[in-house]
């Protein structure tokens, strides 16, 4: 597996929703000079997503090179075949990730950018309005979805950009001798260890070289925790090494706050909720957000550990899908960030150990029933190793 590789003297701008996102994110298109890359799991065709297709069509009539992923399930086949139709009309490269299960069940989960090489966009946001619910787009929200993107700039942009290269080249038709040097490549590329004031690090995982990576980020910065671990996600459904993590760092007396996003999938919120009991004795803190879907994936250790991404804490996010989170050790960074899921715990509602001593038999069975689909499906896909 390899190692994170930090690297010092970035700058890191963290972009709140989508009216902060999507603003920075077409600006940059339109001030492109050279080349665009641009990966996401959802490619909607709403107002908002439209006018970024608009701003990416704009550039490659400039004569920006401009290649674009999405995932064939995330977006939709309907809506991959017009992406497909128009970019290819317009001279932007296009490609759909894994369609009809061709390469397994993995899915591309990934939000990432990367504008001639000087800034890169990273994080939990789809190009889909957030003002509409993303599963159905005539569905709206009683407000803004709550979630998170980075704008960066400096030498970690070199480290996503090659990221994102090899993956639309894996994506094409090259040879195999060429797919060999590429996966050599990225085994062989060293971790950089910054010692600057600031830095950050890209984690991502797949399939190859990067099965746990994200996973033992988090464990990581929970083993290492002294104070306190704020963590926001929508899909809470972790292996028993994350849970584990999460139990110790509370019962050595550090504050652990769970925000977590219920009320989008009832099954999902039944599987999560199979979790909170066990947890909660151990000390850690779990509030529910209810105002609106939340959707960002971030977390906060001792106000100078942070991480946005696209990583949810469920099976499919840890041990299957392809994914990619920044790590920032930075203290102002971690404290803006602190801020926004503060005010998230309270705009939530805390959970009470007690609420399940109340809990009628019948559901309790339910739980542990859903809990057991659940763990025995992950098992199944990932060959028995989706709860480490």
């Amino acid at each position: 597996m390899r190692s994170v590789s930090f690297v010092g003297q970035n700058d890191i701008q963290l972009l709140y929703c989508g009216a902060e996102y999507f603003p920075a994110l077409i600006d940059a298109f339109d001030t492109a000079r050279s080349e665009i890359y641009l990966e996401t799991y959802i490619f909607a065709a709403d107002e908002t997503a439209g006018e970024v297709k608009a701003a990416l069509i704009r550039a490659a009539q400039r004569g920006v090179i401009v290649n674009v992923i999405t995932d064939w399930i995330g977006t939709g086949r309907t809506q991959s075949k017009i992406l497909q139709h128009d970019f290819q009309a317009a001279g932007v490269g296009y490609r759909s990730f894994n369609p009809w299960f061709r390469r397994g069940i993995a899915r591309m989960h990934r939000k990432l950018c990367v504008v001639d090489r000087t800034v890169a966009f990273l994080g939990g946001v789809n190009i889909v309005d957030d003002t509409h619910d993303d599963d159905d787009p005539l569905i709206v929200l009683p407000a803004p979805r709550w979630d998170f993107g980075v704008r960066i700039t400096g030498p970690l942009v070199a480290t996503i950009h090659w990221e994102m290269a090899v993956h639309w080249a894996r994506l094409g038709s090259i040879s195999w001798s060429a797919r060999w040097a590429t996966f050599r490549e990225q085994r062989t590329r060293s971790p950089t260890d910054a010692r600057e004031a600031i830095v950050a690090g890209l984690v991502v995982r797949d399939n190859l070289n990067n099965r746990r990576t994200i996973q033992n980020a988090y464990l990581k910065a929970l083993g290492g925790a002294r104070v306190s671990a704020m963590l926001a996600n929508p899909y809470f459904a972790p292996g028993r090494k994350l849970r584990k993590g999460l139990s110790s760092a509370a019962l050595r007396g550090v504050d652990v706050t769970l925000l977590l996003g219920v009320g989008q999938y009832r099954f999902q919120d039944v599987i999560a909720r199979s979790f909170y009991p066990r947890l909660l004795k151990c000390g850690v803190k779990i509030v529910e957000y209810r105002k609106t879907q939340l959707h960002g994936k971030v977390a906060v250790v001792d106000d100078n550990w942070a991480t946005v991404g696209s990583s949810n804490y469920d099976g499919f996010s840890l041990f299957v899908n392809q994914e990619a989170n920044v790590v920032v050790v930075d203290a102002d960074f971690a404290k803006k960030l602190r801020a926004h899921i503060e005010r998230g715990v309270a705009d939530g509602v805390p959970v009470d150990l007690s609420e399940f001593d109340r809990i009628p038999l019948y559901k309790r069975i339910f739980y542990r029933f859903a809990y057991q689909i659940y763990k025995n499906m992950l098992r199944l896909i990932t060959w028995g190793k989706s709860a480490e």
